[in-house]
């Protein structure tokens, strides 16, 4: 890949592609025409996303595992490449104080949200070069903007992250690349509570009487937005919560 001109601008990779806000970009990108590479771990959930679209490529991969990384490039550079790598695989594990921290629980987290993150990036960031006109998004989170109680694991993992990501966006800008962190803060989706707490009543508890968090398609809108956009308008990093979240320890509920 060479030039601009041998590259569709509309083709991306987006990870964490089998649940939740990555399973809604994926999805919304290809409603409005891009070619997806989906990637996560659980296959079966990415065929079920790519089935019937004709423009999701399904790719089973542990974004952690450098085997797998190299993999999903060899799939996209055979496809012709991407312009854009929307990294969104992440998540949370456990809400113990630093003073009961479970060790496994905070290295699956760094692993997870910052290394596997890292790999990706540092794996395509020869094509998005090459290509003259590339994005990266990073989803990060409000846990990456302020610590909190029973948070400091995923705030240490999202704070890096966030580090990470604004790092990139300075090195990178001599290479035309765009950079944009999207960092949600309360998210009701299917899986992220239920894997942080490991029981359904307490991951729905997280919820409870918020009139409206935010959905995955909220968050996907945004994401879809920000990377649809000219490449030279860059929204460097937006904040999206619901209403009643005024921030991360400040939220409505209904008696």
């Amino acid at each position: 890949m060479t030039s601009t001109h041998e590259q569709s601008p509309k083709t991306a990779v987006v990870t964490g592609a089998s649940t939740g806000i990555g399973e809604a970009t994926a999805r919304m990108l290809a409603h409005r025409g891009w070619t997806v590479y989906a990637v996560a771990r659980r296959a079966d959930r990415l065929e079920a996303l790519a089935e019937g679209t004709g423009n999701i490529v399904a790719v089973p991969a542990d974004i952690t595992e450098d085997d797998d990384v190299a993999r999903l490039l060899a799939t996209a550079t055979q496809g012709g490449g991407i312009d854009t790598l929307v990294n969104i695989a992440g998540g949370a594990r456990g809400v113990d104080h630093i003073a009961d921290a479970k060790t496994a629980d905070w290295e699956w987290m760094y692993r997870v949200n910052v290394l596997g993150t890292m790999k990706v990036t540092r794996a395509f960031l020869p094509m998005l070069r090459a290509h003259g006109e590339g994005t990266i998004l990073n989803l990060t989170s409000t846990a990456g903007l302020a610590g909190y109680e029973g948070g400091a694991g995923y705030n240490a993992a999202k704070f890096a992250e966030r580090g990470m990501t604004q790092a990139l966006r300075l090195e990178e800008v001599g290479n035309n690349i765009r950079v944009i962190e999207v960092l949600p803060g309360l998210v009701h989706t299917e899986e992220f509570s239920l894997n942080r707490l490991g029981d359904r009543s307490a991951a729905e508890k997280v919820y409870a009487g918020v009139e409206k968090p935010l959905t995955a398609d909220d968050v996907a809108e945004v994401v879809v937005h920000s990377v649809a956009l000219p490449h030279h308008v860059n929204l460097d990093e937006i904040v999206i919560r619901p209403v009643a979240q005024a921030a991360n320890h400040k939220i409505i509920r209904s008696s």
